[in-house]
């Protein structure tokens, strides 16, 4: 008996990853293990239905006790890794166990960023990753009645929708002049400002955090870089994420904002393999390598990787997607919009159901959608098939989507459903 595959980390990537393996014939030992308590669970619904308590703890986790069980998977939980020897094939835990590996792999995800300012560790100040993160700060909303959210990003934006239904008086401080400055066009982002606001938000753009204040060791204002206060007994900072390369790095894997992965999901090592949040990879709908922080992405590239552990060369090209719930709307994103250079909208805005298509050269590389989840397939297999509508057919919604389709599904490329 061979030992077998090694993977670190519990996330998403790594329950799919020992699937993937499993279903594609892989008879040797896997253990995963995870640093966490709980099951590999869903992050997604945290920032929503488990804070507003329409999802419970029974609900998140990605696969229950009983297929690990079947699918020989030792999964090992509350159990770090501190180290990867390579020469030896060995992966060391906290607690000083040397797990032994044929194969490797790595799907550690990302950690939150944190403030660094005056006041950041008062009681009351929170990040949201994972479900530990979600259980505290959930207590701690059933109490609050004023709260701050740093950070105008979807994590940021999410959590302010849940605890404005939750009752509470909130407030956005974002550093840019702009919500959602990374991710969406300025028209999207001042739609979702304005929904926000309609819903009783106040919204503060261009703004940075000089200090958190507070008394007895709790916080109970945000203090600006130009002086003005906000009052909150509860700080929900949402600036972005870290991946968790270091790992890899000291083992002397190549990394860069990521571990660095080919589009098989190998690393620079022969023998280790890597996916989800913690890489940063070559993407098929875009230049240079890029780290994508999705559950699409994840799942896609850990099929990628459980090839490779195989001796398999399947590539990973999926089209990049994404999702967000704020309030009623649902914004479902396809491809990546950064490198536009033209843009067209579908629908009207004032509706809450439109689209807002991403040219480049004239060519069609992304859609954002609010509430239009059958267009917005649509549009989610032209891009994959490198079909495009002309701006004025997208802008037209007389104009039939669909009939620039081929007749094969399988001539639009592999399009996840979801």
């Amino acid at each position: 008996m061979s030992d077998g595959l090694v993977i670190v980390g519990g996330s998403c990537a790594a329950v799919q990853i020992a699937a993937a393996a499993r279903r594609a014939g892989y008879a040797e030992p896997i253990r995963m293990i995870s640093e966490e308590d709980a099951l590999p669970y869903q992050r997604p619904p945290l920032s929503k239905a488990f804070l507003l308590g329409t999802a419970g703890e029974r609900d998140l986790p990605l696969r229950g006790e009983p297929f690990y069980r079947d699918q020989r998977i030792d999964l090992e939980l509350g159990a770090r890794a501190e180290a990867v020897d390579l020469r030896s094939r060995e992966v060391v835990t906290a607690q000083g166990r040397r797990l032994r590996f044929e194969r490797l792999a790595l799907a550690v995800g990302a950690r939150a960023r944190k403030l660094d300012v005056p006041g950041a560790d008062h009681a009351g100040v929170f990040t949201l990753r994972d479900l530990s993160d979600a259980v505290r700060l959930k207590a701690a909303l059933a109490d609050a009645e004023s709260v701050a959210v740093v950070g105008g990003g979807f994590i940021g934006l999410e959590v302010a929708a849940s605890a404005a239904k939750l009752g509470k008086r909130v407030t956005v401080l974002e550093a840019q002049d702009r919500l959602l400055g990374r991710t969406c066009s300025p028209l999207l982002a001042d739609w979702f400002r304005d929904l926000h606001v309609g819903h009783g938000t106040s919204v503060m753009t261009g703004v940075n955090v000089a200090a958190l204040r507070g008394s007895g060791g709790c916080v109970r204002w945000v203090e600006l870089a130009d002086g003005r206060k906000v009052a909150a007994d509860l700080v929900v900072v949402g600036v972005g994420v870290a991946p968790n390369d270091e790992l890899a790095a000291l083992a002397g894997i190549d990394c860069g904002d990521g571990i660095v992965v080919d589009r098989f999901a190998k690393t620079s090592n022969p023998i280790v393999v890597a996916a989800g949040d913690c890489t940063r990879f070559p993407c098929a709908f875009s230049d240079g390598l890029r780290r994508i922080e999705s559950i699409q992405n994840a799942t896609d590239q850990a099929r990628a990787a459980a090839a490779a552990v195989l001796g398999r060369d399947e590539p990973h090209r999926s089209l990049p997607w994404f999702w967000s719930d704020q309030y009623d709307a649902k914004l479902q994103m396809a491809g990546l919009s950064q490198e536009h250079d033209a843009h067209v909208v579908r629908g009207s805005p004032a509706s809450g159901r439109f689209s807002v298509f991403y040219y480049r050269r004239r060519m069609l590389i992304a859609v954002d959608s609010v509430s239009c989840p059958a267009e917005h397939m649509i549009v989610r297999k032209l891009i994959a098939g490198r079909l495009s509508p002309t701006p004025a057919q997208a802008s037209d919604v007389g104009f039939d989507l669909t009939s620039l389709l081929p007749a094969g599904p399988s001539a639009t490329g592999h399009v996840p459903s979801g």
